[in-house]
């Protein structure tokens, strides 16, 4: 993901959103409301199959809520899950095909939750005749998904579009999707909403064109570009999954991702996307929906205004802490010994976070200095669950740059902030002592064995000796 432009000065705030920061997506969580069943366009990836809870892909759901659902569960969430803060509406289908339902939950949640962000994410073909309606109702966040800009190869995507209650197919079909889509972001960014682009990776259709695409809508003023690779399995049952069509290596993914960065302006990437479900409930890439199905929802007690104050004074302690972080950090780029120390933290009870570094992502084999991507795991009672992959630069380029890194370090210690333990195969002395002063602890003493098998190991290793129970979070400070 590729920060494209400065945020607009219209009261949205890429800060708190999940989907919008790296930083935030540590801190806050998000909650999709499934209330968009019907869909105006036919995706060749995609299949909006119900009743999947093994599956986190979007599309997919395993309830589809009216309004009044919607706003009972948003509520519900919302008193559970304090860090709460962000309500987006992504499917299963198209929201701005249901614009009903869309907006009658956004008008009770507006009402009974106004502190919390509202998204939604479309496929840009009825756009442009809502822009008005997402800003009257303070939509300050758009997703749109844009994977092309040349008709001929989004005829290769797209089979057909409902367009004027007629179906449209072909090269036709893409050109007017095309239109409204740009249409739609033009206007977007005109009325001071920060828009998101996501665009899917498909090898031999448009992998080379993206970056066309990349050109068009960081001109057209896009706030983030977002590259997700395509999911292409036969047993979702998408004509892409049935044909045999690739999925894009990691290697593919990364050096598009690496050619967006630079030219005019300075760009970030961000590689925190997970693509989720269009229920997904939580923290990114730790789903909590099966927690919140209507039929415990309407058996919870829920005092939405308690709720309210609560999140407000959540979210106040968390956006300190976030900015005594990124104040620390910047002291830290400059000067990176000596670090503050801090408890080794947990995520949720009876979890723990670990990096993992690994060249061939089965083992534990690789020296932290050559490193330039963590697997981030959580492992709990439940088992071992990967929740990304985070890239950094390496530590160490050659015999004469180890020992003077500091840019390096600091960025691997931003990049593992939420991370209790780090497990290599080897680490010098120079960075063990920052990661360990910075609350992250190494750990080389599984070197080569199976990740599940380590992670398991030290998850044992610290639930017997009783740090699992210590919570060194503000988070579970303030909502104690």
């Amino acid at each position: 993901m590729e920060l494209l432009s400065q945020p607009p000065v219209n009261g949205s705030s890429p800060a708190l959103h999940p989907c919008y920061s790296e930083q935030a997506h540590r801190h806050f969580a998000r909650l999709h409301l499934a209330v968009a069943p019907a869909c105006n366009i036919q995706c060749h990836y995609c299949n909006r199959k119900y009743d999947c809870s093994n599956e986190s892909r979007p599309g997919v759901v395993s309830e589809v809520l009216n309004p009044e659902q919607a706003t009972m569960k948003a509520l519900a969430v919302g008193a559970a899950i304090p860090h709460l803060a962000v309500v987006g509406v992504a499917g299963p289908g198209d929201p701005l095909a249901n614009p009903e339902r869309l907006f009658a939950t956004f008008r009770e949640l507006a009402v009974k939750a106004p502190d919390l962000t509202l998204c939604v994410s479309t496929n840009g073909l009825a756009l442009p005749e809502q822009v008005d309606e997402l800003v009257k109702y303070r939509i300050g966040h758009v997703t749109i998904t844009i994977n092309c800009v040349d008709p001929d190869i989004g005829a290769k995507i797209y089979p057909w579009i409902f367009w004027n209650h007629r179906r449209i197919r072909g090269r036709k079909a893409a050109e007017i999707l095309i239109a409204q889509q740009q249409k739609g972001l033009e206007m977007l960014v005109e009325r001071g909403v920060l828009v998101k682009v996501n665009s899917v990776l498909i090898p031999g259709i448009n992998d080379e064109h993206l970056h066309e695409v990349h050109r068009v809508v960081k001109a057209k003023g896009a706030f983030l570009h977002n590259l997700m690779p395509l999911i292409a399995r036969p047993e979702h049952g998408t004509y892409f999954g049935l044909t045999g069509q690739a999925e894009p290596t990691e290697e593919q993914l990364r050096v598009m991702q690496e050619a967006w960065v630079g030219g005019e302006g300075e760009t970030q990437m961000m590689n925190h996307c997970q693509q989720c479900r269009a229920d997904a409930v939580g923290m990114l890439g730790q789903d909590r929906g099966a927690e919140f199905t209507m039929d415990k929802v309407a058996t919870m007690q829920v005092d939405w205004q308690a709720a309210l104050e609560k999140r407000t004074t959540v979210r106040q302690t968390i956006e300190r802490r976030m900015a005594l972080q990124s104040q620390f950090l910047d002291k830290v780029a400059k000067k990176p010994i000596p670090l503050p120390v801090r408890r080794p933290r947990t995520i949720a009870p009876q979890t723990l976070r670990m990096a993992v570094g690994s060249a061939d992502g089965r083992t534990i084999d690789a020296h932290f200095g050559h490193l330039r991507e963590f697997l981030i795991y959580d492992v709990s009672s439940d088992g071992v669950h990967l929740v990304e992959r985070r890239r950094t630069d390496r530590y160490c380029s050659g015999p004469t740059t180890c020992g003077d890194a500091a840019p390096a370090l600091s960025d691997t210690i931003r990049a593992l902030d939420d991370c209790a333990v780090l497990l290599c195969s080897r680490i010098g002395f120079e960075p063990w002592r920052p990661l360990e002063e910075a609350g992250i602890q190494p750990n080389s003493e599984h070197a080569n064995e199976t990740i599940d098998a380590a992670l398991a190991a030290v998850y044992r290793e610290w639930r017997d000796s009783g740090r699992l129970d210590v919570e060194d979070t503000a988070l579970s400070r303030s909502s104690a």
